[in-house]
């Protein structure tokens, strides 16, 4: 695909976000459970959700009409934000261990081993990322 079409791609998508936080707002006035494609919408996600679809519209606006310029992140800048979100990651995997906080996904309920393993692998990637970024010049 060209560039130019990916701009049109984003502009058509970021209608479609514009659309999906309208419908939120709408559920949000409502009070009530909702569903849509069978994900169900209640009124303590409606926040969450309307958060990330402000974030994702203004990332597609601003690629598709080109506002402002993209600057370019050094690769050792790139590895150390990484490490960082993986370290998050772990933190609430940790958190989700301790707690016992329940993760259910659809109809199906995670295990807390599973976030032990979560633990595991994220405090690798970051180590790793870490020791990445250490060797980058």
């Amino acid at each position: 695909m060209k560039n130019a079409s990916l701009h049109e791609v984003a502009k058509f998508l970021s209608g479609l976000v514009a659309a999906d936080f309208l419908w939120l707002l709408w559920v949000a006035q409502l009070g009530k459970p909702a569903s849509l494609f069978g994900v169900m919408i209640t009124p303590e996600t409606v926040l969450p959700n309307l958060i990330f679809d402000i974030a994702l519209f203004l990332i597609l606006v601003h690629y598709g009409w080109h506002i402002g310029k993209i600057p370019a992140m050094r690769e050792r800048s790139y590895t150390f934000v990484v490490g960082w979100i993986f370290i998050i990651v772990a933190i609430m995997h940790v958190w989700r261990v301790f707690t016992g906080a329940d993760l259910v996904i659809g109809d199906w309920s995670a295990p807390i081993w599973l976030s032990w393993l979560g633990v595991a692998v994220t405090t690798y990637l970051a180590y790793m990322s870490f020791r990445l970024a250490g060797k980058i010049k």
